[in-house]
């Protein structure tokens, strides 16, 4: 759908599922798009997750999912890639107990896709609730053999505490993190380290089709519409912290001091502090990213892409 004047080896590439909270705020629109333009992986289907909490009443109750569902409809089309994709709608809320899944469509197409005998690795890039992927691996444990999760979330290490995807399902998290599944996780404040001005939006995506012209104008009237916020947003930036699950397949396989391997901890239910769990299997937890690369190779792709409009 997108080509390049270079290839991506066939051994090098992969499938990837995108899993998207895609109308919580505006960020997570950049993410997908950023997914969508890059070669290295082939996204084989998107799940639209909920924000439920913290929803703060801009969506009828259980609705969020929804909104994040026709807001990847709607980066589709400004994409020129309606029905190019399919899309799923994962749950409406988190998980009631640590036993019993939601068996939303977008659980079941994980699970379906992670049975589906495919020589590609597959892994699935989670910007937000984790709870889909929680109810996949209730649903079909053998999952964990076949698949790779990427998640944007979690509070600072070693302490932890308040982080707002970590919130919207915390008995979720505490499955995926007590589970057998390959776990790449970014913290809180490695997924600030993508941040951007608004001056540098203005110009590096405005200009560039329907798509560019959406994804900066939104970032900005969010910006407005929440300045009675005493912590956040910060005025003239923004944090692009999603596209955490695009730079960890940008970095050189073998910059091992981008991260470290550590067993899984579990959260406490109220405070959602980490609790060690010597006996959990080591994830990896990162401490870096490289911003640089991973907004230019955005901005890049972008302009190729979609011609600049005349102003």
């Amino acid at each position: 759908m997108f080509s390049y004047e270079f290839k991506v080896p066939e051994k090098k590439q992969a499938r990837m599922i995108v899993h998207t909270d895609c109308k919580n705020e505006a960020d997570d629109q950049y993410a997908l798009a950023h997914h969508l333009m890059s070669p290295q992986y082939e996204v084989v289907g998107i799940v639209a997750g909920h924000f439920d909490r913290a929803n703060n009443g801009r969506y009828p109750e259980k609705k969020t999912a929804q909104a994040s569902y026709d807001e990847v409809e709607k980066v589709l089309e400004l994409m020129h890639l309606t029905g190019q994709y399919s899309v799923y709608l994962g749950a409406e809320e988190g998980l009631a107990d640590a036993q019993t899944p939601i068996l939303s469509e977008g659980a079941r197409f994980i699970v379906e896709e992670a049975m589906r005998e495919d020589d590609r690795p597959l892994y699935i890039g989670m910007q937000g609730s984790i709870t889909d992927l929680a109810s996949a691996i209730l649903m079909e444990p053998r999952i964990c053999e076949r698949m790779t999760a990427v998640w944007i979330g979690g509070g600072v290490y070693p302490e932890g505490g308040f982080e707002f995807n970590l919130m919207q399902d915390i008995t979720g998290a505490n499955v995926v993190f007590g589970s057998r599944m390959p776990l790449w996780q970014v913290p809180m404040n490695v997924y600030k380290q993508m941040a951007v001005s608004l001056a540098e939006l203005q110009l590096k995506v405005k200009p560039y089709g329907q798509i560019g012209e959406y994804l900066f104008r939104q970032m900005a009237e969010l910006n407005e519409k929440l300045a009675d916020y005493p912590t956040w947003p910060h005025g003239e930036i923004w944090g692009l912290g999603d596209q955490g699950t695009v730079a960890v397949f940008l970095e050189e396989r073998e910059m091992t001091d981008h991260y470290d391997m550590v067993p899984a901890p579990q959260f406490d239910p109220e405070t959602m502090k980490y609790i060690p769990s010597e006996s959990n299997r080591p994830i990896r937890v990162y401490h870096d990213l490289n911003a640089r690369i991973t907004l230019e190779d955005f901005f890049c792709k972008l302009q190729i892409h979609f011609p600049e409009r005349e102003s």
